[in-house]
Parts: C-alpha cells; structure tokens; sequence
C-alpha cells in the first residue's frame, strides 16, 4: 500500500526541527528509524501532511553514563544493545533492546521513537515506568524534562505538545547490588509481547531494600505494580515471597482480551512472568532463591 500524500521536510538540526514542529504543529510527524511511523502511513492509519525527517541531526546520536545513562534519541536500538557503556550502566535496559523485534528492526529503529511511539506492548516504556526514567523534550520554549509516570497517557499517546522534540532518554543511575530481569512471552519471536516484566531488585543483609516491577500489554499504558512492590519490602528472598508478590501483580491488573489473549490468559502470563523475573533478579542480585 501507499502512503497518503505529505511534504517532506530533511531537517538539520534539533533547531531546524523543532522550528518545523512549531510551523506545522499536529498535521507534521518526526520520522526517526520509521519501524513503527512507516507502516502506519502505509495502512493510512496515520495521514500527516508534514513528515520531518531527524535523520541528519548527528546531535541526537550520543550515548553517555554520568549520573545516570543518556542515549540520544536517534541512538538505534542495536546500537545501544551492543553498547558496553550501555550494559554497564544499565544492565535491564542492555536486555530489554535485544527483545524488540527482530535484528533488522533493531538496526533501523531509534530509542526515542520507541519510547514517543507509546506502544504499551514495547520493552522501553516499560523499563523506563520501572527505573522512574525521564526524557528530553525540545520546543521553541525551550528545554524541559518529562518523567515517565508523566509521558505515557493512552494508547499510542503521550502528554508531549504537538511542537514538541524527543532528543534524549534518562534513566538514574544503577544502585550497586541491584539484580535484573525482563522477561515477556510472545506467540513467536519477534512479535509484540503478549504481556511482558521490567523488574530489578536490591537485596541488602540478606532482605530486600528495594524492588520495582513494571507491566506491559495489560492497559494502555505500561504499569507498575505497586502493592507487589510493597509485598516485597523487607521480606527474605524466596519463593514463597516471589508467589506472593507475582500474585499481587496478577491481581492489580484489569487487562484487555484481543485476538492475541483474553484478560485472564494475560493475568496469568503476568504472574508466571513477574515470578520468573523475581527470581532471576534476586539470584543477579546475590540474594539466591
């Protein structure tokens, strides 16, 4: 199928594209790796009348570990997975990029793009709900930071103005002796992931200082399951503790049922998974069990 007609504008610079985003506001559209944007103005799901390719902005190329890991948002997803800085500084982030798609997405597609894009079924959001990461936003008002609890609102939809530039994503800085996990189920590899876990997990004299679980595929938004994280506090590793815990996940969430799973088959994958994951991020942890 072809896309709807558009005018296309190869923007330079962040300033280039954010005066562009400004000129044309919601009839424009960022093109970035185009794994998600591309399809949908082939499906005519999506009919901009601008399309604003970043592609030339080598400033949003970089990735950096000061207080915390920066990657730009054109940084592409295989890039930031075969990144050593990357698995140093973020060992859940490092494993959630070798889970999108498959290796040709990843060669094309931008972390910024996937995390703007929205999907609540997508890897990134889900770690950066996990970590409490953030992003930059560029606009003709300026800079500003956005938390992650703040930018996912829906389905596909963001709380970013439509003059609006994604040029970084943030996430803090990794705490020694934090363990890690991301685990997802999907019907074949590659797909978009049915249900899926970001979880790490901080074990300090032998009980645990500090657990964060989030969910994808069960709303519209990736979700933390707060009353497991609570159930964790200050328990002794086990696997009792990851039963417990795993079914407070399961019980939290009211997902939907589409042509992939009902509700209650997602319910399930979420405690399989938020378990599965517990225990490997205890063991990466050096709690065992």
């Amino acid at each position: 199928m072809k896309p709807p007609p558009f005018e296309y504008h190869a923007a330079a610079s962040v300033e280039e594209a954010v005066g562009l985003l400004a000129e044309h506001g919601d009839e424009a559209k960022v093109l970035a790796g185009g794994q998600s944007l591309v399809p949908l103005l082939a499906l005519r799901l999506a009919r901009p009348a601008h399309l604003i390719d970043i592609n030339g902005v080598g400033d949003l190329g970089s990735v950096a570990n000061g207080s915390g890991l920066t990657l730009g948002a054109l940084v592409r997803h295989r890039v930031a997975e075969r990144s050593e800085v990357v698995r140093r500084a973020n060992p859940l982030f490092a494993d959630a990029l070798g889970l999108i798609g498959h290796v040709a997405i990843r060669n094309r597609g931008t972390v910024g793009g996937s995390v703007a894009h929205a999907d609540p079924a997508a890897e990134l959001p889900t770690v950066l709900v996990a970590l409490d990461g953030e992003v930059e936003v560029r606009s003709g008002r300026g800079t500003r930071r956005v938390a992650a609890r703040d930018l996912f609102e829906g389905f596909l939809t963001t709380s970013l103005a439509a003059d609006e530039l994604l040029t970084a994503v943030r996430c803090p800085a990794w705490a020694a002796g934090t363990g890690w996990s991301y685990q997802e189920f999907s019907r074949r590899s590659g797909d978009f992931a049915v249900a899926g876990t970001a979880v790490t997990l901080r074990v300090e004299g032998g009980t645990i200082a500090e657990a964060r679980i989030a969910l994808s595929g069960v709303s519209a938004t990736p979700v933390r399951a707060t009353e497991a994280e609570k159930a964790l506090a200050g328990q002794r590793p086990s696997a009792d503790a990851w039963a417990a815990a795993a079914a407070a996940a399961a019980a939290g969430v009211d997902p939907p049922s589409d042509v992939h799973g009902t509700a209650a088959y997602r319910r399930h994958l979420v405690g399989s998974l938020v378990r599965r994951a517990l225990a490997e991020a205890s063991t990466r942890a050096g709690g065992g069990s």
